[in-house]
């Protein structure tokens, strides 16, 4: 495997030839795999190469230059990776929108890149085109993935002079060109070159283009092949939107390896059934998937008598003890073996079961995960490990191995990447992966780069073996009235390990202490309250006095690990979760505590009155 990796990176400086020279060294083997009316199907590498082609030729016969931005407003789906190593490969510059922004979002990142063209999904994508057509003159053709119902809405989006395409057209437009003049393109990309601005989910303010090259990316993938972070033959199950970073990096290493990308199907009630059929071999998402599957694994425990909880509890230690020996290559004892394999027949098999039962490893990013669930998992046998990164560093920085982990740590530096805490606590990162600023704006605050270093906003420390542990965000910290520093997502993560519970965000700022606003996890509490002859319906549930005794229960359980001063006084339950349509949460889950704040401000008033 390790000479393929050395032959396979040999001579490639840029992502413009990645998936040709993917198709190159494994043709035959499956690229993609996707769920159609239930069935999932696989794509080669010869053949994604063949489609890229077309669609990057059919760019080129649409007039776009090298340097031209493009953007793509779709879900995780293949075309999204088509049309993105196609831009790539004819010298653009890929710009991802989410697919759940709106229509004044999408202004923002069209009108603020000087997009040229747009991929866009389908009817809803379109629709938020047609609301903001005549603000963005500059771009000059739109494409479609799936072609809209009627002409109508294609007509309400563009005009008779700028019509929009279908992305099948594009291809069509490409068999008439001669592939060479996509070699030529690929070839004269260099490593200084654009890759892609990838706007920053903006939780706070509106969003920042990070400007990435291709030299910049080459270097993370370059590393994770170093350090064995994916294998060639992985089976990769990708939810995350590709629009982030995170996902955009996981893509990339997939197709650099040649490994199978299975796409999430589009509805998140179906990840454990997908998982299930997928059977992954690695798993890259967000704490919040980790967090959910958690629950569900855990669900059974918590209805079991104390006795048999604390078996389980005993058994989770012995698996972590008995998992640490084998990661090491040490031999388990006989002792340990015998009740291990007891437990692993009586409870781990199921956890690995919800997951497919194929996961060699998974890694959780984007934002903080409770240990105990790291734990929980690892004992099972399904290691979850953190690592770090932003959009600014090309997604990684750090990284968790089998190997080398510490739970509670976001692991050591990728090789390269160096690392270092300033006076104020601020983690610093320096390396080949740093970004090349922000796009039309000269921040000289979070996100700058002095001497070569990257300041994160991010608090941190690094202990004697290198591994660094993120403590806080400069901007999220709490200072009470009092003048205690409060760091707020030890406790709201304490708090989202409850089955009952989606999301907690704890507020205290120039407050005499904290309090927190908490919401229901829709799908759990019904089942409670169909046990309990309740309402169904989270508006009314939240009123309820036994709900408010059983989340009381739960913020008394969280209270007790840490000390007076940052301890929730008193909490609320919101009607409703928060979610991405309604502006609170970012494509990636996390919280937007700007916003969170300003919307439920009278309710965070009340806390403190009386």
């Amino acid at each position: 495997m390790e000479a393929s990796a050395a032959e396979s990176t040999a001579g490639s400086h840029t992502i413009a030839d990645l998936i040709s020279r993917s198709a190159a060294e494994r043709p035959e083997h499956v690229a993609v795999r996707y769920k159609q009316d239930g069935a999932w199907l696989d794509v080669t590498y010869k053949q994604m190469a063949d489609i890229v082609e077309e669609i990057g030729l059919g760019l080129i016969d649409l007039g776009i230059e090298p340097g031209e931005r493009v953007c793509i407003l779709a879900n995780t789906r293949p075309e999204w990776s088509y049309a993105d190593m196609a831009i790539t490969s004819a010298g653009a510059v890929v710009v991802p929108i989410y697919q759940t922004n709106s229509p004044e979002e999408c202004l923002w990142v069209i009108s603020d890149s000087g997009a040229s063209t747009i991929v866009c999904e389908d009817d809803a994508q379109l629709a938020k085109l047609a609301e903001i057509r005549k603000q963005v003159p500059h771009l000059r053709t739109v494409i479609v993935i799936d072609p809209p119902d009627c002409d109508p809405t294609v007509t309400a989006v563009t005009d008779p002079a700028v019509p929009a395409i279908t992305l099948e057209q594009v291809r069509e437009r490409g068999r008439t060109r001669d592939a060479a003049e996509l070699q030529a393109r690929r070839e004269a990309v260099r490593p200084e070159d654009t890759f892609t601005f990838i706007y920053t989910s903006g939780t706070t303010g509106p969003p920042k283009g990070c400007v990435l090259t291709h030299g910049n990316y080459r270097t993370i993938m370059d590393m994770i092949r170093e350090i064995g972070q994916i294998d060639e033959d992985e089976i990769v199950y990708l939810y995350l939107p590709l629009a982030h970073a995170f996902a955009l990096l996981v893509q990339l290493a997939a197709f650099d390896l040649g490994s199978t990308l299975a796409y999430f199907g589009g509805d998140t009630k179906q990840i454990v059934g997908e998982l299930i059929e997928v059977k992954p071999t690695y798993l890259p998402s967000v704490p919040r998937v980790f967090e959910k599957i958690y629950t569900l694994a855990n669900a059974a425990l918590q209805a079991q008598p104390p006795e048999d909880q604390e078996r389980a509890r005993q058994a989770i230690k012995l698996g972590m003890k008995v998992r640490e020996l084998e990661a090491k290559g040490e031999e388990v004892p006989q002792e340990l073996r015998v009740p291990f394999e007891e437990a692993d027949e009586k409870l781990f098999k199921n956890v690995r079961a919800i997951f497919g039962g194929n996961v060699r490893h998974a890694t959780s990013g984007a934002a903080p995960i409770a240990r105990e669930i790291l734990e929980f998992f690892w004992a099972a046998g399904v290691p979850v490990l953190e690592g770090y990164g932003m959009t600014e560093t090309a997604t990684a920085a750090t990284v968790c191995t089998i190997e080398e982990h510490k739970f509670g740590t976001v692991g050591k530096p990728l090789p390269g990447v160096e690392l270092k805490i300033a006076r104020d606590g601020e983690v610093l990162i320096k390396g080949p992966n740093i970004f090349q600023g922000y796009h039309n704006n000269a921040d000289a605050s979070f996100g700058s780069i002095e001497a070569g270093w990257l300041h994160t906003g991010d608090l941190g420390s690094i202990d004697e073996d290198g591994f660094l542990s993120i403590t806080g965000r400069k901007k999220d910290i709490i200072i009470t009235a009092g003048g205690k520093n409060i760091t707020p997502a030890n406790l709201e993560n304490d708090l989202k390990q409850c089955r009952w519970i989606s999301q907690a965000v704890m507020h205290g700022d120039q407050r005499p202490y904290p309090v927190v606003l908490v919401t229901l996890d829709e799908e759990e509490i019904a089942g409670y309250a169909r046990d309990h002859n309740l309402p169904e319906d989270t508006a009314n549930l939240c009123e309820e006095s036994s709900i408010r005794a059983l989340i009381a229960e739960q913020v008394e359980r969280a209270n007790r690990r840490y000390a007076p001063v940052e301890q929730v006084k008193r909490f609320a339950i919101l009607p409703h979760d928060l979610s991405q349509e309604t502006g609170e949460l970012t494509p990636t889950l996390k919280v937007k505590r700007n916003v969170v704040a300003e919307k439920y401000a009278d309710v965070l008033d009340a806390l403190y009155e009386g």
